[in-house]
């Protein structure tokens, strides 16, 4: 999820808390995953609000998906929504489509929960070869060079979904940072076991990169400033 300057949601920790969309003894789970549903599994780091996951979700049936968050005062908004009411912040730049959104009944995808954690500790929670793909949609660029570790497409971060993707698991990654892309495909280069499968600078242009592309929060709000988004798609094989 992009950096953003969160607020004091005083009633954010009660509803994640309480909400049977998010599994909360999620450590409990490791080496068990195959047992919750049987799909294959796979998880958006930075859900944020959760509009991406939630269409996908509903998209495919036959998959299982988690949405990772860290942020209480962002996730309740996930699970508000999933709950059929409305968490949408009225002072947003996308409050219009909010209000279309609503317009819709909304029905909570049954193949889709949530965990609050930080993404450091996946392997805490997820043994490895259980995770057939990772999303990552519009990170946090961390743009100071002290803080690239911190970059969820860092060799640190690569070297930590290693210990959770199956063979042949696939990472997705969107962002409208050129500098942050551009670091992504360095560090992917240099880390072994990763293959770059697709790139692309300008994704809404690309016809076949985004044919089943599902816009985000962010990518709506940055498309409409004109700022290009970049894609690629990556592959995870030990043996590589």
């Amino acid at each position: 999820m992009r950096c953003m300057r969160l607020r004091n949601i005083p009633e954010a920790k009660g509803i994640v808390e309480a909400s049977p969309y998010v599994i909360h003894d999620p450590m409990a789970m490791r080496g068990k995953w195959a047992s919750f549903s049987g799909k294959p599994l796979f998880l958006e780091v930075g859900t944020g609000k959760g509009r991406f996951i939630m269409e996908l979700a509903a998209r495919h049936p036959e998959n299982e998906y988690i949405g990772i968050e860290r942020y209480e005062s962002v996730l309740y908004r996930a699970c508000e929504k999933m709950a059929g009411k409305k968490a949408h912040d009225p002072a947003s730049l996308m409050e219009e489509d909010a209000r279309k959104e609503e317009e819709v009944p909304f029905k909570a995808p049954a193949n889709l929960h949530f965990i609050r954690m930080d993404a450091a500790a996946l392997p805490e929670v997820f043994a490895p070869g259980e995770v057939a793909g990772l999303y990552l949609n519009f990170s946090d660029p961390w743009p100071k060079a002290r803080h690239a570790k911190r970059r969820l497409t860092s060799r640190t971060f690569l070297a930590i979904y290693e210990k959770i993707l199956a063979d042949g698991g696939i990472l997705e990654f969107k962002t409208d940072n050129r500098d942050l892309f551009d670091f992504s495909l360095e560090e992917i280069a240099e880390s072994p076991g990763w293959l770059l499968l697709a790139r692309t600078t300008d994704l809404h242009r690309d016809v076949v990169m985004n044919a089943e592309n599902i816009l985000t929060e962010y990518e709506r709000k940055f498309s409409a400033l004109g700022n290009k988004i970049c894609k690629l798609i990556a592959l995870y094989e030990a043996d590589i």
